[in-house]
């Protein structure tokens, strides 16, 4: 039933956001001269995915977790798409192709062993990746794996429609910090 919800919910979002996106990707194409970012991540049973996000560091930033690069490999705009969690908007599509949930653990990167190791004791990649989640909420991030497999596992365990919708209208109204840098 929560793969519906994603779905439709994922569909209607980005064709009412649609208009929002185009000119966040237009202003990235003046920022970095590349406003899409694309990067392989960890899905359900550990599956490769590519996450879509709009970039918020040069092009030639180099491609590791957000909390081991610098606050200044951030643009202005990038600034002001994680403050805003704008930077998310595209994984709508990961959503809508079934790569991702809206509510779920957020997907790691595959050099992320202690993270990996975490969520693999407590059977974290048996559900979907998600924009956002319990952990995002309490501003728990990569950086403390035990603590965010934790908090995944506790997300996963307690799940409800009604707890689903709650991570989704607390992120909206600006709960969690989104990626430390």
């Amino acid at each position: 039933m929560l793969r519906l919800i994603d779905f439709f919910a994922a569909l209607c979002g980005f064709i009412v956001l649609l208009p929002i996106f185009l000119i966040l990707y237009v202003m990235g194409l003046f920022d970095t001269g590349s406003p899409l970012f694309f990067q392989e991540r960890v899905g359900k049973q550990q599956k490769p995915f590519t996450l879509i996000k709009f970039r918020t560091m040069p092009v030639h930033t180099k491609s590791v977790a957000t909390h081991l690069v610098g606050s200044s490999s951030v643009t202005k705009l990038g600034q002001f798409l994680r403050r805003t969690k704008l930077d998310e908007l595209p994984q709508l599509l990961n959503v809508i192709k079934g790569d991702m949930s809206l509510v779920g653990p957020r997907p790691c990167l595959f050099n992320q062993d202690d993270v990996i190791r975490e969520r693999l004791e407590r059977n974290v990649f048996d559900v979907r990746p998600g924009i956002t989640g319990l952990a995002q909420i309490r501003e728990v991030d990569m950086s403390r794996p035990v603590e965010l497999a934790q908090l995944d596992q506790e997300m996963i365990r307690t799940i409800s429609v009604k707890q689903y919708f709650s991570y989704i209208i607390k992120t909206v109204l600006g709960e969690g910090s989104g990626d430390r840098v």
